[in-house]
């Protein structure tokens, strides 16, 4: 590698230069998935497309964020001002505005293998060219699609005096396609790999870190110290807690845990911090669902216990509840990058506290001789089983000076090894692997408060390390599969069918909803780990044009998981195990979860489709999956401070908090013709403004309508707030 990497640019303009004058006048540009794009650095190369049409740009990306945009004049009207205060200072995407408004010159082509949640549903061009990649087939993807260039942010620090940068919220592919860009430049294919540093992204070390001489050319001012893409976090309804809590009594103690973004993930780690503080509560909570009857899984595979041993981290997203996990007391478990290290630790022959019977243990395992070596001794060190002092010189160790015989056969030697030569604790254990990051302004600011010794207990990785089992540079199959004990990969769905197959990323018509990003992975992971487990949450129901319709479904025209990998389902109602059942049972388990009102229809096709015998009977014990029930125990346990909405911080205000409860009933109130014909009812007999409403209606700007529709909107809030 030259020793003039990287070139450092203080102006956008002149990196652009530099990346055209390399890669010449067509792009392919390479960016990372969520937080991790450079977004300045990005609108230069954009922007310079747009002026010069003979410059060819393809953009190949996933989750590509944005702001919140109101579709209504009521919902920007709440969203703006909310829009200015949360991400003041966040600049946005240009491509993705000139997508929202189909602006995007015809030189420029944007392909993405993973939306936002709905984003682009009814836009036709990003439908088209979407790439459905599973996630740990991206990088691969991304070299197949010819990508020349590939930009980042980077976190800076300098370690020991001399600079290094990191990979950060997003090392998850560029670990892996860093090399082999590099082995394509090898080969003479013109390659730039560019950085630009944002020193209020957190610093994250271990894989993640990247030296400067990997890196081509690297943007460095203070003007691009922008503050970060942070997401709001979302309210947990009543039945994602019930949701979460189902999910959180299939969790081992000493396990693995796995965990997705959104309300549900929240109401995930929620229940498992509550399963931890407030242990009886949590029990009584079980007694009142007669969890252990109606779904004996929860003991064979989980339990009610505080989880005293802790739990190891294994997530291609690190969600900011992980750090709410470790502040509680939970992510704790340590796991090694030594196989017989990790696999004594799980059997119990020792533990992460040092002392002589790990020496033995090692011994027996001939990791190390009897009698000391000095590459024993580095071994040693390396894990903190011996302190750094320690020196192995002659034939003898050495401590102050001090020489001492390096033979556990002999019981003097042990004794003078036992008192001056042992650390504490080992060294070298991580709690979490992540693939990458993306959440609310306080989860970075927990990042920047780790101390360092707290650092190096997160590790932000490659996503072929944490996604799947095979061999990788970071570790073996065998290591991975020791390290990923009891695992519980816990994701969530928007429907299911009752064969057990999953609908995640696209609907029926061959629209795309998000993409499977690592879903299939896990799932398929959970089969092949001992004692692993897949867990999918999904709600029992969605509302849709005024109806409500049930998610367990009993079939459809899409699937993201098929029904040979069907594992664990969970929603509000219950826990339905289906893993190696035969399809009456998991038709019939997959029934005992669903909503009430749904379950007669359903077990009917399931008759009618000869998959269930025509006289069985759905005990009753199963039978008051109910909205009703729901809510009724949900106030019994919020009366005493349990399940609030938003448990980990809210950036709403509490008139904000307001405003949306209103208008997302409005919304779903006037979506059919009667609602909206009752609503607009309603509204014609507001006579006049309660005086409390006067401040929403002037956030809402609504406090002086000038036109019809301004006055019928502020009557429709009125109703609405005041009913």
């Amino acid at each position: 590698m030259s020793q003039e990497r990287p070139r450092t640019f203080r102006k956008l303009s002149d990196c652009v230069d530099a990346i055209i004058e390399r890669v010449g006048n067509k792009i392919i540009l390479g960016l990372p998935l969520g937080l991790g794009k450079p977004v300045p650095l990005v609108n230069a190369i954009y922007q310079r497309a747009k002026d010069d049409a003979s410059l060819s740009l393809k953009i190949v990306t996933a989750l590509s964020l944005e702001k919140p945009v109101g579709r209504s004049k009521l919902e920007r009207n709440f969203l703006e001002p909310f829009v200015e205060r949360q991400f003041a200072g966040v600049p946005d995407l240009d491509y993705v505005l000139d997508l929202r408004n189909n602006n995007l010159p015809r030189n420029v082509e944007v392909a993405e293998f993973f939306f936002k949640a709905g984003s682009y549903l009814n836009n036709a061009r990003q439908q088209q060219n979407y790439m459905s990649s599973n996630y740990t087939h991206a990088a691969r993807d991304l070299i197949a699609n010819g990508v020349n260039v590939v930009v980042q942010m980077l976190a800076y620090r300098e370690i020991d005096g001399k600079p290094y940068y990191s990979f950060s919220c997003n090392p998850d592919l560029s670990i892996d396609l860093e090399p082999m860009l590099h082995k394509l430049a090898a080969q003479g294919m013109p390659i730039a790999i560019v950085g630009m540093i944002n020193r209020r992204l957190p610093f994250m070390h271990n894989h993640a870190v990247v030296e400067p001489e990997r890196i081509d050319f690297v943007v460095d001012s203070r003007d691009f110290d922008h503050p970060l893409f942070a997401t709001p976090n979302m309210a947990i309804s009543p039945a994602d807690h019930l949701i979460g809590f189902h999910a959180s009594t299939l969790v081992r103690d000493g396990g693995t845990l796995q965990v997705g973004i959104g309300s549900l993930g929240s109401a995930l780690v929620y229940s498992t911090i509550l399963r931890r503080e407030q242990n009886q509560v949590y029990r009584e909570l079980m007694r009142d669902l007669d969890l252990r009857d109606k779904f004996p899984v929860v003991d064979v595979i989980g339990g009610d216990d505080p989880l005293s041993q802790g739990l190891y981290g294994c997530s291609e997203m690190m969600v900011d509840g992980f750090m709410y996990l470790y502040k509680a007391g939970i992510l704790t478990r340590e796991v090694f990058d030594d196989l017989v290290l990790q696999k004594l630790l799980n059997q119990g022959d020792i533990s992460t506290k040092v002392d002589l019977r790990i020496l033995d243990a090692l011994v027996e395992a001939d990791v190390i001789h009897a009698k000391l070596r000095a590459r024993d001794v580095q071994y040693l060190i390396k894990y903190g089983i011996f302190k750094p002092q320690v020196e192995f010189k002659g034939g003898a160790l050495v401590w102050q000076g001090e020489p001492i015989e390096p033979d556990l056969s002999s019981q003097e030697a042990r004794t003078k090894i036992e008192a001056v030569c042992l650390g504490e604790s080992l060294k070298g254990g991580v709690v979490m692997h992540g693939g990458f990051f993306l959440g609310p302004q306080r989860f970075y600011d927990m990042l920047h408060g780790l101390s360092d010794e707290e650092h190096q207990k997160f590790c932000m990785t490659s996503v072929n390390f944490i996604n799947h089992l095979y061999d990788h540079k970071f570790g073996v199959q065998a290591l991975k599969v020791a390290q990923r004990a009891e695992s519980r990969f816990i994701n969530s769905a928007m429907m299911v069918t009752l064969n057990g197959a999953v609908i995640s990323d696209g609907l029926s018509n061959g629209k795309v909803v998000s993409g499977v990003g690592g879903q299939y992975n896990f799932v398929a992971m959970a089969h092949e780990i001992p004692q692993a487990r897949s867990i999918i949450k999904l709600k029992s129901t969605r509302n849709s044009g005024g109806r409500t319709l049930s998610n367990i479904i009993f079939n459809y025209g899409h699937m993201t998981i098929p029904r040979h990998l069907r594992d664990i389902f969970v929603t509000e109602y219950g826990i339905a195990d289906v893993r190696g059942k035969s399809d009456k049972d998991v038709f019939i388990e997959l029934i005992k979860v669903a909503d009430s009102r749904f379950q007669d229809e359903l077990l009917q096709q399931a008759k009618q489709a000869g998959k269930v015998p025509t006289d069985y009977i759905l005990p009753e014990a199963y039978r008051s999956n109910t909205p009703e029930k729901l809510r009724a125990l949900h106030q019994k346990y919020s009366a005493k401070g349990l399940f609030p909405a938003f448990p980990f911080g809210c950036e709403f205000t509490e008139e904000e908090l307001k405003i949306g409860k209103a208008l997302k009933a409005l919304k779903a109130k006037t979506s059919t013709k009667l609602g909206l014909v009752q609503a607009l009812w309603r509204a014609l007999h507001v006579r006049e403004t309660p005086l409390e409403l006067a401040p929403i209606l002037k956030r809402m700007k609504l406090d002086q309508p000038q036109e019809i529709r301004e006055r019928m909107e502020q009557k429709l809030l009125i109703a609405e707030m005041a009913g």
